[in-house]
C-alpha cells in the first residue's frame, strides 16, 4: 500500500506541474509559416500541437478522477494540501480538525480513493 500511495502523490505532483505548463503553452503566441521548406523531417508546430492535445488529455483523466471523490475531507487534502500546496501538514490537520495521526490516515485514503477513480 505504502508504493501505492507514493506513486498517486507523484502522479498528483506531477498533475499540478502539467497543468502550469500547459498554461505556458497556451500564452505562447502561435507559430508563424515563412513558406521555406526546412528540409527537416520534424514538423516543429505539429509536435507542439501533439504535445498539447497529450497533456489536456492527462490533465482531464486527472480532474475527472478528482472530480469523482465525493468526500469533502479527501477533496481538501488531494486538492488544497498535496496539488496546490496551501495548507502545511500542521495547517491541514487544524482545518480539519484532526490529529497528525487521523491526517495521514485519511490523506492515504483520500490517495486509495483517487487511484480507484484514475483510469
Amino acid at each position: 500500500m505504502r508504493q501505492d500511495v507514493k506513486k498517486i502523490r507523484n502522479l498528483l505532483k506531477q498533475y499540478a506541474k502539467l497543468k502550469r505548463d500547459l498554461t505556458a503553452f497556451n500564452q505562447v503566441s502561435s507559430p508563424s509559416f515563412d513558406g521555406v521548406s526546412s528540409h527537416s523531417s520534424r514538423n516543429g508546430a505539429e509536435s507542439c500541437l501533439i504535445n498539447h492535445v497529450d497533456l489536456s488529455f492527462q490533465l482531464k483523466e486527472v480532474e475527472d478522477a478528482l472530480n469523482a471523490i465525493e468526500d469533502p475531507q479527501y477533496q481538501f487534502i488531494l486538492h488544497d494540501y498535496i496539488i496546490e500546496k496551501r495548507f502545511t501538514r500542521n495547517e491541514a490537520c487544524n482545518h480539519l480538525s484532526v490529529s497528525a495521526s487521523k491526517f495521514n490516515y485519511l490523506k492515504n485514503m483520500a490517495l486509495l480513493t483517487f487511484k480507484r477513480s484514475y483510469r
